[in-house]
């Protein structure tokens, strides 16, 4: 993955004087990681360097997961932005694509586990968007069934919608290590795909600075599109 980002400038999707968000490409991380110490590129500094303005990030979200990554210009905004984020005021939107027909709709409500083995309350509302069944033959199965769903977190553990996902038995495709390892070998022989399909669609809020709302919607990328379109999915 190192050097992939180097010559590619980042697309950004909201600006004004006080905040500005990219659609975060999958792969990218947000900064620099003790765990992922192959990287030399990160989403702060490629967007400063684009920029050629400081910038703070307001939120994460996992490398593996592309869309909306919010950032402020300045300390004081960042901060309120994070405020916002801690008192849940923050509407956020997720989109994926999983393995089975997911329920049509339903509020998982599982505690997950800190690195440090705290117990962490943790709520993510899914709705079933469409579903697909393909010729593809998987294990005793002639066909292999997928769903696309809506994923919207009330809380904000790591990895929160790829392990609730894969705790209701629906998991991503191309997660890991949370998903099934089956279909993430399945896609990547199949369809030359190891992208995880989970993409950060919309953050919705009220500006700290003008109270003006403000919503930001990622376009997919293409790896997404593309696995939608070998699914025959609208999205």
């Amino acid at each position: 993955m190192s050097g992939d980002f180097l010559f590619i400038m980042l697309e950004i999707i909201y600006q004004d004087e006080h905040l500005v968000a990219i659609n975060k490409p999958h792969g990218l991380l947000v900064h620099q990681s003790p765990i992922a110490r192959d990287a030399s590129e990160f989403a702060i500094q490629l967007l400063r360097d684009q920029l050629q303005k400081k910038v703070f990030p307001v939120h994460r979200i996992d490398r593996k997961t592309s869309g909306v990554l919010l950032f402020a210009f300045d300390k004081e905004v960042n901060k309120k932005m994070t405020e916002l984020f801690t008192n849940k005021t923050i509407s956020k939107e997720y989109i994926a694509i999983v393995r089975g027909f997911a329920p049509e709709e339903i509020l998982i409500d599982y505690a997950l586990y800190t690195d440090d083995g705290k117990l962490q309350e943790a709520q993510t509302a899914i709705k079933r968007l469409a579903v697909s069944e393909i010729d593809l033959a998987h294990g005793k199965h002639n066909t292999s069934r997928y769903s696309l769903v809506k994923a919207e977190p009330f809380t904000g553990r790591m990895h929160q919608i790829r392990k609730h996902l894969a705790h209701i038995l629906h998991p991503i495709i191309g997660d890991r290590p949370h998903g099934c390892n089956k279909q993430n070998k399945l896609w990547l022989e199949t369809f030359n795909m190891n992208s995880m399909l989970l993409h950060a669609r919309k953050l919705e809020f009220l500006h700290p600075i003008t109270d003006e709302l403000v919503c930001i919607t990622a376009p997919f990328q293409e790896e997404f599109k593309r696995s939608a379109k070998i699914l025959n999915l609208n999205l």
